[in-house]
């Protein structure tokens, strides 16, 4: 298949799916065009920093990279993948000049502000195929008004493997640069549980020959998380408060505007905050912003499962509804059809990428409030290594 650097040409080409355990159907995807790059990032150390407390500032790391791409492009439709503690973002070759100065000024800022360090690096697809892999995209419609990026080939994991390898880097750019953050928020509070345990949920498939196997793993862990009919999406949106975290306002606020301006940011989103309030308990649209319409939206576009080359759900559920799946993740393990890690933690946290609160098609980024999937793919890595011991 031949396709040009015309990014909107190639993004109108990518099929669009709306059963997401059909995710591992490779006719719903297509191939990145030869001459395009992945964006990766990844948080140096975020083990540590989830020991720390500091999971929030985590993740809104990794957002911050994906809106500063995003923003650097000048639209929000390129496909990427939010990790929890990194992101990997598809982009044209045309557009990689202005990615490579936004990953520069975004890790810079994550540094400064943050006090966290950001790998960044741009991968070329073409590098991407030299080695064997390939990057397909699929796109999961979320709600009427989104869909999410799926990738699929093994590209994608290749190219997070070489970066934290040390390869591809980009140094920061200079002390003080800062990247267009605008959209980026993380104002609310973790949210609860309301099943029991929000469980963050890694499975890779092991061997190319599973394909069919894993196939059907994939199928039967969505349906148990689906049993009670919402997919077990952590947010529902009769459950949403509006809610001002002093943490979530102050990383706003850094991510908004530079020390001495902080100030008036901070109190702009307060009367934001106290205009949201007001909307949702009078159901009135002020300043053509109405709160329940946005929460509910906000419930329908969350990224809370996903397929980056394996399958990530952060999902609601009961201790029976893990048990099961605990039982076929570990049974499909001894066959040999995938490797697996998962984190159980009492809250689900969200970061959100809004370019307009008039807009619908606002993106709202989930993670386990606990160390989410970094947590998972430390548990995934340990019993990776403990089998190939036993096997050596």
């Amino acid at each position: 298949m031949t396709m040009t650097d015309a990014a909107p040409d190639f993004l109108a080409e990518i099929p669009v799916f709306d059963a997401f355990e059909d995710v591992v159907n490779l006719d719903h995807y297509r191939p990145l065009p030869g001459d395009w790059f992945l964006a990766v990032a990844d948080v140096v150390s975020s083990g540590v920093a989830i020991q720390n407390g500091r999971y929030k500032m985590v993740n809104m790391a990794g957002a911050s990279v994906i809106t500063a791409v995003l923003n650097a492009l000048g639209r929000h439709d390129y496909p990427f993948v939010f990790g929890g503690d990194g992101a990997v973002i598809a982009l044209p070759g045309s557009g990689a000049a202005a990615v490579r100065t936004a990953l520069a000024a975004v890790a810079r800022w994550i540094a400064e502000d943050l006090s966290l360090e950001m790998r960044v690096a741009l991968v070329p697809v073409a590098d991407v195929r030299k080695a064997g892999r390939d990057v397909f995209v699929a796109r999961l419609q979320s709600s009427p008004d989104l869909t999410f990026a799926m990738l699929a080939g093994g590209g994608a994991a290749w190219a997070e493997a070489r970066v934290k390898a040390g390869e591809y880097a980009i140094p920061p750019a200079p002390p003080g640069t800062r990247a267009d953050l605008t959209g980026l928020s993380c104002r609310w509070n973790p949210i609860e549980a309301r099943n029991g345990q929000i469980v963050s949920v890694i499975a890779v498939q092991r061997n190319p020959e599973a394909a069919a196997d894993f196939a059907r793993l994939v199928a039967d862990v969505v349906a148990v998380a689906g049993s009670r009919g919402d997919g077990g999406a952590p947010i529902e949106a009769e459950r949403l408060r509006p809610s001002l975290s002093r943490v979530g306002l102050d990383a706003e606020a850094q991510a908004l505007a530079p020390e001495g301006r902080r100030g008036v940011v901070r109190a702009r989103l307060i009367f934001q905050y106290a205009m949201t309030r007001l909307s949702k308990a009078t159901g009135l649209t002020l300043g053509g912003f109405n709160a329940r319409r946005y929460l509910r939206e906000l419930a329908r576009n969350t990224d809370f499962r996903k397929f980056d080359d394996g399958l990530k759900m952060t999902i609601d559920i009961d201790e029976a509804g893990l048990g099961k799946i605990e039982a076929l993740l570990e049974d499909a393990s001894a066959r040999g059809v995938c490797d697996y890690g998962l984190h159980s933690q009492p809250s689900a946290l969200l970061t959100c990428i809004v370019p307009s609160h008039r807009r619908r098609d606002h993106m709202h980024l989930v993670d386990g409030g606990g160390g989410g999937y970094a947590i998972a793919a430390l548990h995934m890595k340990a019993k990776i290594t403990a089998r190939k011991a036993a096997t050596a």
